[in-house]
């Protein structure tokens, strides 16, 4: 694999960590238990959490891709059945319970480092501009070296999607015109992101009208691996646009780990790698988050 920046290295580690919360089945059942049921509304008591009990309006700002009448479906009325508190209790709990029996094999001191590193790349993070980067930054931080890796990976991916999003809007892109763009560059449907993202066929097609007229898609209409007609082919100008935005991505998610310096980035990255690639195990693949599976290179 070609390493291209220290940033998009440790993003491929932390993020199957973190992504336990919505994809391991002791983290499911730990909503379960708590009395939410269906998916979606563990999703986004456990996402929202931080920010404390808002209501849809602010969700769909920060959150970005979900179409607003599908966060409106889950908030304010999750948190008539959780307060904020248990449910940050229950997606910590249910991230242990996922991870724990991933890292029996793990020493210790091991443990122990790994969480110390993450925590000092943490306290070298900017989250001027991050909400959810920066709400999570505010929790406490769990007594134990496993509940604080988890902890940290998840300020640390929240921070980079906050990052993320920033990229999209200064590229002039808003939520089902993003989805509609990484679509066309394969990979993944437009079933499933319909599916998982709420928008309706109006809004993609509205959307894909959109990217066209600004020269980002072909007229060409093409079906997608699940036979749904696509909204056409990215163009060069598009296909530039998504290597920009990830190198903004990286950019902007960088300065902690520059920070923390090559040689303690090389010593996380080789004890979070072990981690990372037993967390794969329980995710999905491909996933919405466009993370690489961490057991098909070797990426520390």
């Amino acid at each position: 694999m070609v390493e291209t920046n220290v940033a998009q290295r440790m993003w491929r580690l932390f993020e199957p960590v973190h992504a336990v919360t919505y994809f391991a089945p002791a983290s499911l059942a730990a909503w379960e238990d708590a009395g939410l049921r269906g998916y979606w509304r563990g999703y986004f008591a456990g996402r929202t959490a931080p920010l404390g009990p808002v209501e849809a309006g602010p969700v769909v700002g920060a959150f970005f891709g979900f179409a607003p009448a599908m966060v409106a479906r889950a908030l304010p009325d999750v948190w008539t059945r959780i307060s904020p508190e248990k449910a940050l209790a229950v997606r910590l709990d249910g991230a242990r319970a996922a991870l724990s029996p991933l890292v029996a094999g793990t020493g210790a001191d091991d443990l122990a480092e790994l969480a110390a590193l993450l925590r000092s790349t943490v306290d070298r993070t900017p989250v001027a501009g991050r909400v959810l980067g920066a709400a999570n930054a505010a929790l406490p931080w769990p007594d134990d070296p496993l509940g604080a890796i988890w902890h940290a990976a998840t300020i640390l991916r929240e921070h980079r999607g906050d990052g993320h999003v920033a990229a999209l809007v200064t590229a002039g892109l808003d939520g089902p015109e993003s989805l509609v763009w990484r679509v066309s560059m394969g990979g993944t449907d437009r079933a499933f992101y319909q599916q998982i993202r709420g928008w309706t066929d109006d809004e993609w097609d509205a959307a894909a009208d959109r990217l066209r007229a600004r020269g980002w898609l072909t007229t060409s209409q093409i079906a997608d691996p699940r036979g749904t007609p696509a909204a056409g082919a990215p163009t060069e100008a598009a296909l530039a646009a998504a290597r920009d935005l990830e190198a903004t991505t990286d950019r902007l998610a960088s300065p902690a780990w520059d920070a923390l310096g090559p040689a303690a980035v090389d010593r996380a990255a080789a004890l979070l790698a072990p981690v990372a690639q037993a967390a794969a195990t329980l995710l999905m693949w491909p996933n919405p988050v466009g993370v690489p599976d961490p057991r098909a290179a070797n990426v520390h």
